[in-house]
């Protein structure tokens, strides 16, 4: 870890804890900074917040009050999910008062080159992919950011034999001064996060600016079969290593011949590949490109291609019953990932999906239920994906309370070799405090079947 000075003396507010919050405020609280919190949560129901005040950190709890601008902070570190419409936020802003997320104070400590991943979709898959390799190949990587640890606190033990591994949000970059990832990848850019961006312009630029610090002396790596995305990051200085599932690049990677290629080399058939899915394709030539820079022998990543066959909520394997194969894809959180996940299998779906209400209709899922035969449907949207299901022609659409009601309705309703796969193509805050919590449940359902 860098020892770093310029947070010495600073009054700064850490606004919103959860897990970055919490470390967020420490870790300037030990780089000799004047730290005060503030989160929405009653102080007297927030063991965070009274970890801290234990610390000698100053805590405000229950509410965020406009009026703590008036304690003249020099710099705001904001938790990723309180978005810039909040009131207190939006004072800062008019105040010129800088406001940066943890992964800038990450970037800033880290003594390790940095991998950074960002992306509609694939940033996980595609994040996890490279720590493997990287480890597979003898190297020391770390793995941090949205993918669930929390960077600045990965980043304190990181050494400069270390490669950080970083899983970046659009919500994250929008917050950031300095950061300056070694190797970016874009894996793709669709229309999401609207209810927090606005508009697409803010969505695309909070993506791009992973590239925004880069120099001729780093690498990103970008999806060109996005041709508004190619056209997004013109101006980036790094060296533009492209990616495509479609065509053949010379000086990139591709596919061609049944062959995985990166920079004219063939590394690994398509065949010997055990993720599933096309869709997954786009996060392996990413992904190969990251370490294949970093000096990773062809070995290295062969050996992980053909073992590696998911991660947990992203079109991940449950189990198999009475021929009947279950799938957990609660990351699915948009149209688009469940349409990739939809895609990704030839047998006859019956599909689990609902969520969060974020006011889109579902129309643009209808084409890609071919080969739903029935659909299980909960939460919010549940009338909405009805409507997009009646006019797919499906006929046979149940409505159910919840993930764990839907997992035994699906099973009668299917047939030997069907797959059953949740891939809700909603967010889970309606029922579920995470993604996460809603795939382990259904998981257990899926268990308790069984």
């Amino acid at each position: 870890m860098k020892r770093i000075t310029e947070y010495e003396y600073k009054k700064v507010l850490v606004l919103g804890l959860a897990k970055s919050g919490v470390v967020a405020a420490s870790l300037l609280h030990q780089l000799g900074a004047f730290v005060t919190v503030n989160d929405y949560k009653p102080f007297e129901e927030n063991p965070d917040a009274q970890g801290l005040l234990e610390q000698g950190i100053k805590v405000i709890c229950g509410s965020h009050p406009v009026e703590l601008l008036d304690e003249g902070f020099e710099l705001i570190v904001k938790n990723p999910g309180i978005p810039y419409t909040n009131p207190l936020v939006r004072g800062a802003v008019d105040l010129g008062i800088p406001i940066i997320t943890e992964i800038e104070l990450a970037y800033r400590i880290s003594e390790a080159d940095m991998i950074g991943i960002t992306g509609t979709n694939g940033k996980t898959t595609t994040t996890t992919l490279i720590y493997e390799m990287l480890q597979n190949g003898g190297q020391h990587p770390l793995i941090a950011g949205n993918i669930g640890t929390v960077a600045s606190e990965v980043a304190q033990k990181a050494t400069a034999d270390h490669k950080m591994v970083v899983e970046l949000s659009s919500f994250q970059l929008m917050g950031i001064q300095t950061l300056r990832p070694k190797v970016s990848i874009i894996t793709n850019l669709y229309e999401a996060h609207l209810d927090y961006h606005g508009t697409w312009k803010e969505y695309a630029e909070a993506k791009v600016n992973i590239t925004k610090n880069q120099t001729e002396e780093d690498f990103l790596i970008v999806n060109a079969d996005q041709h508004e995305l190619m056209d997004l990051i013109h101006f980036s200085m790094a060296r533009i290593i492209p990616f495509s599932t479609k065509c053949y690049i010379e000086e990139g990677a591709s596919v061609k011949n049944g062959q995985l290629f990166y920079q004219g080399e063939a590394i690994i058939n398509l065949d010997d590949i055990a993720l599933p899915g096309a869709h997954n394709l786009e996060n392996i030539l990413s992904a190969v490109a990251a370490v294949k820079i970093m000096g990773i022998e062809n070995e290295g990543i062969r050996s992980v291609l053909m073992t590696f066959r998911g991660v947990k909520h992203r079109t991940q394997f449950v189990q198999t019953i009475n021929g009947r194969s279950f799938y957990n894809d609660s990351k699915a959180t948009n149209i688009l990932a469940a349409a990739s996940a939809i895609k990704a299998f030839n047998e006859p779906i019956i599909l689990l999906a609902g969520g969060l209400d974020r006011g889109n209709e579902f129309d643009e899922l209808v084409p890609f239920l071919n080969n739903v035969k029935a659909m299980i449907v909960f939460g919010e949207t549940a009338k909405k994906l009805e409507k997009a299901g009646r006019i797919a022609g499906i006929e046979n659409i149940q409505l159910v309370e919840n993930v764990e009601a839907a997992v035994p309705v699906a099973y009668d309703l299917s047939e030997e070799d069907d797959i059953i796969l949740l891939s809700p193509a909603c967010a889970s805050w309606d029922q579920y405090r995470t993604f996460e919590v809603r795939g382990d449940i259904f998981i257990e359902a899926v268990h308790k079947l069984k």
